[in-house]
């Protein structure tokens, strides 16, 4: 047999071992779940009742991303655990921050990452610490204007940014693309609908700092940064982790979509009303729960 050709065989059966030996590597993967039945959390982790003259309703979510993964194994400090995932970030914009065009956006169910279960540290794990960075989901509205029987009840889609800072170069709402090429801090948001007789609209703006709620149990235990999104929420039983694995091991990072839309009513109804006074205050998640599947 001519050597050369044996060589390329040999290679090309390495390579062949080796991609079925990676591809049956047990892996630690991470899917988002958006649940309007979870329980409604403020930011110290605690159950939110709604503040008189608020409303609120259970957003419809299209995708969801996040920026940073951590396992703690205990009440530890923010980044003293396995610090998994961090996503890309750019100084293109000044400051750092999180660099929203090399982000991964999924829906629900849809894998957001996945690491190798080999490159987990071993260990028993309490709680689950992920930043998210990016939502975009549809919200009702009603259009009514004063001293006019015409009443419209229409759907728009929100793409809302809830990182630290996001540099973003442009992003699609729904069919628009906005074009920003800048840093924004968290709380920026575009909002896209179609009315009839009017057409498509397009709107942005900027929530005041502190105007995104971010469910921490571990408040004035294990406290994080102002303005990051970092969502912290406990395993109803510890993900063990052994180094021995022989499957993958999903986790479910069950969000709380609870009235996570939030607006002070000026009419006195149920509906929100952008053009008769009705000011949002809050686009933030209300809990997280990891559940192991």
């Amino acid at each position: 047999m001519n050597k050369l050709y044996f060589i390329t065989i040999t290679l090309l059966l390495f390579n062949f071992l080796t991609s079925c030996s990676e591809k049956n590597e047990p892996k630690l993967v991470f899917v988002f779940r958006f649940d309007s039945t979870q329980v409604r959390l403020n930011n110290i982790g605690q159950p939110a009742i709604m503040p008189p003259n608020h409303r609120a309703q259970h957003p419809q979510f299209r995708k969801m991303s996040a920026h940073y993964i951590e396992l703690a194994q205990g009440i530890v400090p923010l980044g003293s655990g396995a610090v998994l995932y961090w996503a890309p970030e750019t100084t293109v914009g000044g400051e750092i921050a999180i660099d929203f065009n090399k982000s991964v956006s999924v829906g629900a169910n849809e894998p957001f990452f996945e690491i190798p279960l080999k490159e987990v540290p071993p260990g028993s794990y309490d709680w689950l610490r992920v930043s998210l960075a990016y939502q975009n989901y549809d919200i009702k509205y009603r259009i009514s204007p004063p001293a006019s029987p015409v009443i419209y009840d229409g759907v728009g889609t929100v793409a809302s940014f809830i990182g630290y800072r996001t540099y973003i170069q442009n992003y699609v709402i729904n069919t628009q693309s906005v074009s920003v090429n800048a840093n924004k801090l968290q709380g920026y948001w575009g909002f896209e609908t179609t009315v009839p007789l009017v057409g498509t609209q397009v709107i942005t703006g900027q929530a005041p700092a502190g105007a995104t709620t971010v469910p921490n149990p571990l408040f004035g235990q294990s406290d994080i940064p102002p303005g990051s999104c970092v969502v912290t929420g406990q395993f109803t039983s510890p993900l063990i982790i052994t180094g021995n694995e022989t499957q993958d091991i999903q986790i479910v990072v069950s969000l709380s979509v609870n009235n996570s839309f939030e607006w002070i009513e000026s009419g006195g109804n149920d509906y929100y009303e952008p053009l008769n006074g009705d000011t949002v205050i809050d686009m933030g998640v209300r809990g997280l729960i990891p559940f192991i599947e």
